[in-house]
């Protein structure tokens, strides 16, 4: 491991992560469990809600490893994978339309002329109808429940009590609460992994964009979601088949650098 550790910074909406290019160096082996939780620590580390290794793989642009702010690797993050398309353009991998590697396999990625990010998800068969919720899988597992006010909503509360009920506990599932209105929806979610509540999720807008469609019979046919979340706006455009699964759909919205610098490893870890 080498002793300095050159990262990135990178938001999508509030949801940041840490950037670590490794195409040509390889700074973490990505069993460091403890020295990438350190990272990713508010007050001991960088500070992060995921630590993502850019690396190459043959046949794509580019790799995309995802870890949990816990240390522990994890399934698909769609802000992260937002950023780390905007992090390959900004190391010279410049593409208007990209192919790469996630944790749940081979995604599609554009940039638009306004800065956004827009990622192809894996398609959905479908989407569980519980009594009170939906639960799906956009890459990574997602409970969903609609409430009338997302800010009248304690998520860190309410969202533990379904991730360490006895359903879920082993595994862990993202917890999502949805305000529709009119013209968008509202979303706040709380993160397994992060063990709180995140400014954004992009796989949980996705998960709450189909569940709505779900919750309103939409019709089969192309349709398009302008989310808020407590970071900011996001996109979800799907379309849905008249078997009730979801193809061609799309996560779009901003991604930003904030800062970068070098950490020196040997003095991140606290004292054995």
């Amino acid at each position: 491991m080498s002793r300095l550790l050159p990262f990135y910074k990178y938001h999508g909406t509030g949801n940041d992560f840490i950037m670590v290019d490794q195409r040509h160096d390889r700074y973490l082996k990505g069993d460091e469990q403890a020295l990438i939780a350190r990272l990713c620590h508010r007050h001991f580390g960088i500070g992060a809600d995921g630590l993502i290794l850019l690396q190459l793989r043959e046949g794509y642009d580019f790799e995309m490893v995802y870890f949990n702010s816990d240390g522990r690797p994890s399934s698909m993050c769609g802000n992260g994978a937002r950023c780390t398309v905007a992090f390959a353009n900004a190391l010279g991998i410049h593409k208007s339309d990209y192919h790469f590697l996630a944790p749940d396999g081979p995604h599609r990625a554009r940039r638009r002329a306004n800065g956004w990010i827009d990622i192809e998800m894996k398609p959905v068969g479908s989407i569980e109808t519980g009594e009170g919720f939906y639960f799906l899988d956009t890459g990574s597992p997602h409970y969903v429940r609609f409430v009338p006010d997302i800010h009248k909503v304690d998520v860190v509360q309410e969202g533990q009590a379904v991730r360490y009920g006895e359903r879920f506990r082993a595994e862990g599932t993202n917890v999502n609460f949805v305000t529709q209105t009119e013209n968008r929806l509202n979303v706040a979610t709380y993160e397994r992994g992060v063990e709180n509540e995140t400014l954004s999720c992009g796989t949980g807008v996705t998960a709450a964009a189909l569940a709505t469609a779900q919750e309103n019979s939409m019709l089969a046919g192309e349709h398009c979601w302008p989310i808020w979340t407590k970071g900011g706006q996001l996109e979800v455009c799907f379309e849905k088949e008249s078997t009730g699964a979801f193809r061609n759909i799309w996560l779009c919205g901003p991604a930003q650098y904030v800062f970068q610098g070098r950490l020196n490893l040997s003095s991140i870890l606290p004292p054995s």
